[in-house]
């Protein structure tokens, strides 16, 4: 699933590409794609809206749009957004294509089909639970070693299990737990509670500077992520744990151990990570 490095990269890519364009025409392959309203009003309320403004809240994408409403898309596990010519041939799970004011198609497609779209007001997206509640961002200043400690002294769940938390911390996933829980030397499989200081600051840190690398290498194309330009990412190149389970630690050479944590794969150092 894209987390917050792989949707942060589309929402920039995508507030270069559309902010200022007009939906001048709107058309579903799919009805159920879109959760909040109907299709049909879906159709009828995006078609002539302008973008004004892209932002990213966890893993969605939100499209401010000039009639105060929000366009918003979650990827789920492989979806997909993309500005293309409208002579693309469309691949073969394509969902949603938005044609724009300059001769451009937004489009959605996703083969999985856990993806979601939905239009309203922010505060209509939060009521019916479409947005969820959302917790911390971490490359926000609210995300303070203090508020970080606060979080993780609340909790007997293991380190993986609450960064999982979409409420508690928003945008992790299984890539950027592992590779963080790595870059401070902590096991995921960790109860919170047991955490010295040290080692909360450490993942403190250790979370920032992991998604800021991600960013900057456009994220991790490790399954079907692919930007607004349909490019692969780079972070996969650089990845220190996560999908090695079993291989040696670039670190001390010790096998890495692969286990499942909260649900999700997870892959630690035996001997760096305690």
């Amino acid at each position: 699933m894209p987390e917050l490095p792989e949707v942060e990269t589309v929402a920039r890519d995508l507030r270069a590409a559309v902010v200022g364009r007009r939906f001048a025409a709107v058309d579903l392959m799919r009805d159920d794609v879109v959760r909040l309203p109907d299709a049909a009003m879906f159709r009828a309320v995006l078609t002539g809206q302008s973008v004004v403004s892209v932002d990213r809240r966890g893993k969605f994408i939100l499209l401010g749009l000039d009639g105060g409403d929000e366009l918003m898309v979650h990827l789920g596990m492989t979806g997909h957004l993309v500005v293309c010519d409208p002579a693309t041939p469309p691949v073969k799970h394509t969902h949603l294509r938005a044609s724009l004011d300059d001769g451009r198609e937004l489009r959605f497609d996703d083969t999985r089909r856990f993806g979601r779209i939905a239009y309203g007001s922010r505060a209509l997206l939060e009521e019916t639970r479409v947005l969820p509640p959302l917790g911390l961002e971490p490359l926000s200043e609210e995300f303070s070693l203090a508020e970080f400690e606060r979080l993780l002294r609340r909790t007997t769940r293991s380190v993986k299990a609450a960064l999982l938390d979409q409420a508690r911390v928003a945008g992790l996933g299984n890539i950027y737990i592992d590779e963080a829980c790595f870059a401070a030397r902590v096991r995921p499989t960790k109860r919170c509670h047991r955490l010295t200081r040290a080692e909360r600051q450490r993942l403190h840190e250790a979370i920032q500077t992991v998604l800021r690398a991600a960013i900057v290498n456009r994220g991790s194309s490790v399954d079907t992520y692919r930007d607004v330009w349909n490019a692969t990412g780079r972070n996969q190149d650089v990845l220190q744990v996560y999908g090695r389970g079993g291989m040696p630690c670039f670190r001390c050479s010790t096998t890495l151990r692969r286990t499942v944590e909260a649900g999700r794969t997870t892959v630690y150092c035996p001997s760096c990570q305690r």
